[in-house]
């Protein structure tokens, strides 16, 4: 048994089959509803008729009267002949009896009456005598309303008739339209670039589509005739990517030419790309006049090409002012040729930085380590061996030698520890409600003594009623000390210090102030001392420490605590450092 293949319908006539059972429907629905409406309105309009005739004729109550017999008679008779659709008229008495009543002289049943209506007759006293009845067949209107259903059914048939040619005309030229345009791609598709399709009486769609084409053809023609375009548009990519590139990049070609560098490279360079576009980079300067790339673009032609590619040439170099990592590759094409060599400039200013202050930490620790450790060697070593030809008040003098340095050398050493743990990414301070005075108080009294050697006071003030805050204790009291031992380090002897503590302008923090009267902070250097490793180079610069307290005072205030800390210095003038500490915490959590 064969099996009989479906018929698939394509999207189109599928369109135009729904559009015409919609037009259909519609039509059909249309028509029945004004047939229905023209119906009811011409049955309404007969039974009016009828109505009229009988309450005319109720109001004449001769037919009641025996003298008028023969009038009513001949009055009826010639109204039956005239008005073909009555087929009887009777009248009766106010017993319901049948007075008189005259009917139509064609033969009918009483089925065949259609509308029969009644109406009573009045005396000339006004009082109900009888009632006269009227039946109408409705052939008239009958035939009224078939003339109207046909017309309607006439108008209709005509109005979908038309919409359906036009929408087959219009499918027709439609499809003619999109067959040639079919004919058209598939002509484009064996390579016939450049074809133009003309249709000047088509549709504003099937025209922009026409147009789309055209437009495509053109393209597809100018980019065979002319490939050098494809190349352009990768190169364009190609500088596009170059151009994103954070690093700075320089290409070179075959000559030492350059034919492209990117934006970073220009910033690190410090020139407008077309001002080394089609220069040899070993001729270009920097700020300082020096042809920084001469000598190592040399070294790398002096390289042969398979070690080059293998081992691209690294260096470093001072490029106006910045710390720059460089390296060249070669350059080669997709057939293995040689094209020249590309340089990429990595900024490490930053990197370079560190890496210095980290040398020079490194070095001030390792003095400030071997300078406590040689006196208690020292010392030790002469209480050790000429410890009983030694007087008591030399013995002492000696052993309050030792408790300094050794003093020093564990400052030092928790100095390097904090450092170490505060700026772990993970560590968290408990924090516990305190009452801050105290703790300053408790700082202040230990540094008095490093005042008192340099004749200087150390005054306190506080202001009434403050608050309890949410502070890891040990931290704020290092962070505390650090600073008053920095204001009695580089303040003359003989300057007071002063000491404050207050509830800010911010009621969501207290304020503690530690003034001094010292050599103050240049401005250029007062962006930089909360920075690590870093040192004041000034005249007291042979003031010992590590470059890193300043530092641990910021990280335990505002990374630790979410407070803040700023000071105010002008040199010879003294400085101000206020720290704020918040009367919330909401990330208090566990070491």
């Amino acid at each position: 048994m064969e099996r009989k293949e479906k018929i698939k319908l394509s999207t189109r006539n599928k369109f135009i089959l729904a559009g015409l059972i919609t037009t259909t429907a519609l039509v059909i629905g249309s028509g029945i509803w004004a047939i229905s409406e023209v119906q009811n309105k011409m049955d309404t309009l007969y039974q009016n008729y009828a109505q009229t005739i009988s309450k005319t004729l109720s109001i004449d109550s001769g037919a009641f009267e025996e003298n008028k017999s023969e009038i009513i008679k001949e009055r009826l008779g010639g109204l039956l002949k005239v008005a073909k659709d009555i087929l009887y008229i009777e009248y009766r008495n106010e017993n319901n009896e049948l007075v008189y009543a005259a009917k139509s002289e064609k033969k009918f049943k009483n089925t065949d009456a259609k509308i029969v209506v009644s109406a009573p007759v009045y005396s000339k006293d006004n009082d109900i005598i009888g009632s006269v009845s009227i039946a109408m067949n409705g052939l008239g209107i009958k035939d009224v309303a078939k003339t109207t259903q046909n017309t309607l059914f006439m108008v209709f048939l005509l109005t979908w008739l038309t919409f359906m040619a036009v929408l087959i005309v219009n499918a027709i030229l439609t499809g003619r339209e999109l067959e040639l345009l079919h004919d058209a791609v598939n002509r484009i598709s064996t390579g016939q670039f450049g074809l133009k399709l003309e249709t000047p009486d088509s549709g504003s769609e099937i025209k922009k589509l026409t147009n789309a084409f055209n437009d495509m053809s053109n393209i597809l023609y100018q980019y065979d005739e002319q490939n050098f375009e494809r190349i352009a548009l990768e190169r364009n990519k190609l500088e596009a990517v170059l151009m994103s590139i954070i690093n700075g990049v320089i290409v070179c070609d075959n000559d030492d030419k350059v034919v492209l560098l990117n934006n970073a490279a220009q910033k690190l360079l410090g020139v407008d790309g077309e001002e080394l576009i089609n220069t040899k980079l070993q001729e270009y300067t920097d700020s300082n006049d020096l042809k920084c790339f001469r000598e190592k673009i040399e070294e790398y032609k002096d390289t042969p090409i398979d070690v080059s590619r293998i081992q691209p040439l690294e260096f470093e170099l001072e490029l106006n002012s910045r710390t720059v990592k460089a390296m060249i590759s070669p350059m080669f094409s997709s057939t293995r040729d040689y094209l020249g060599y590309i340089i990429v400039l990595i900024d490490i200013t930053r990197e370079a930085e560190v890496n210095k202050l980290k040398n020079v930490f490194i070095s001030n620790v390792s003095h400030e380590l071997r300078t406590p450790v040689t006196v208690l060697r020292s010392y030790m070593d002469t209480l050790c061996t000429e410890g009983e030809a030694l007087d008591e008040e030399t013995k002492k003098e000696f052993l309050q030698t030792v408790n300094t340095e050794v003093q020093r050398l564990h400052s030092m050493v928790n100095d390097i520890l904090d450092f170490s743990r505060l700026e772990s990414p993970n560590i968290k301070l408990q924090k516990d409600l305190y009452d801050i005075v105290p703790i300053i108080e408790r700082v202040i009294s230990s540094m008095k003594v490093l005042a008192d050697e340099k004749g200087m006071k150390i005054n306190f003030t506080s202001a009434d009623n403050l608050p309890q805050i949410p502070i890891h204790a040990e931290s704020i009291e290092r962070a505390i000390k650090n600073l008053i031992s920095n204001a009695i380090k580089y303040s003359p002897e003989g300057k007071d210090i002063e000491i404050s503590v207050k509830m800010s302008e911010s009621p969501d923090f207290v304020e503690i102030d530690v003034k001094d009267h010292g050599i103050g902070i240049a401005q250029k250097d007062l962006d930089k001392i909360f920075e690590r490793f870093y040192r004041v180079e000034n005249k007291v610069h042979s003031v010992k420490g590590t470059g890193i307290g300043l530092h641990l005072v910021k990280t335990t205030i505002e990374t630790h605590h979410h407070g803040q800390i700023y000071v105010q210095s002008k040199e010879g003038e003294g400085s101000t450092f206020a720290v704020l500490l918040p009367l919330k915490q909401e990330d208090d959590g566990l070491v």
